[in-house]
């Protein structure tokens, strides 16, 4: 197991928003919407940020539901292992991902069709290749051993973006997969059926606090913890208890409100 937990590791570079006007007098933001997967949902193409946490404020612009597949071979399950490390809070940190099992060289496949945005050695995730798909989910693959693909590069689902490893922050040969929206993470296994490969609806209802403009409170609900709580806003109960003066031993009243953001 092993691999990124937190935030700093997404944002360690500065970001740069280009605006398609790497060929000037050619290429305008026309050519940008017409070729860039989402760009005008992200307004933008950042190939330096692994993940911007600007791109967030976007949410409320947001659908409440996207389409996932339109066809049986428009999607594809990355690598067919044992899950070593699920999605969720892992040693007092968040854990964005889900943990793959796989062997050094085993081809890891992008989950669908898309523009390669970053590829490239990063010290925790190691060789990472970063994906935008047209409807504006992003996938992250880490710890492989080798890159097949560069930036700007349009790939179909099932196309093999590297070979598995163990590079970066990394115990044991696995890989480390991520789905986002905007930068918001979710958890890939309400995505895939990670253990049949398939997927497990043709679409995805994003959570609606993501939308709202209370998203960054929560009233308390009874049985919640703050465990469940961090889960649900994709967060830690450190980071909770640190915006809410609270103790990881805090009881929670019912009705009590906590700032998540």
């Amino acid at each position: 197991m092993g691999g990124p937990e937190g935030n700093m590791v997404y944002a360690e570079d500065v970001s740069v928003e280009l605006d398609g006007a790497a060929v000037e007098g050619v290429w305008d933001i026309r050519d940008s919407l017409a070729y860039i997967p989402a760009y005008d949902l992200y307004c933008g193409w950042n190939t330096a940020s692994i993940f911007s946490h600007q791109e967030r404020s976007r949410l409320s612009m947001a659908p409440s539901r996207i389409q996932l597949s339109h066809a049986p071979c428009d999607h594809f399950i990355p690598i067919c292992g044992r899950i070593t490390s699920s999605y969720g809070p892992r040693r007092g940190r968040m854990h964005y991902g889900v943990d793959l099992k796989l062997e050094k060289g085993d081809p890891v496949r992008a989950a669908f069709e898309g523009m390669v945005r970053i590829s490239r050695y990063n010290r925790s995730f190691g060789h990472v290749v970063v994906v935008r798909h047209p409807n504006g989910l992003e996938t992250l693959y880490a710890h492989l051993s080798e890159r097949s693909v560069q930036v700007g590069d349009l790939i179909q689902a099932g196309d093999t973006l590297g070979l598995g490893g163990n590079t970066g922050r990394s115990t044991g040969s696995h890989l480390h997969f991520e789905v986002r929206y905007l930068g918001r993470a979710i958890d890939p296994a309400e995505i895939f059926d990670l253990n049949e490969g398939e997927l497990r609806s043709n679409s995805y209802e994003l959570p609606k606090t993501w939308s709202s403009h209370t998203a960054n409170y929560h009233k308390v609900i009874r049985g919640e913890t703050l465990t469940r709580i961090s889960q649900r806003y994709g967060t830690t109960v450190s980071a909770l208890c640190k915006l809410n003066g609270l103790s990881v031993r805090s009881v929670l009243r019912v009705g009590q409100v906590l700032r998540t953001q």
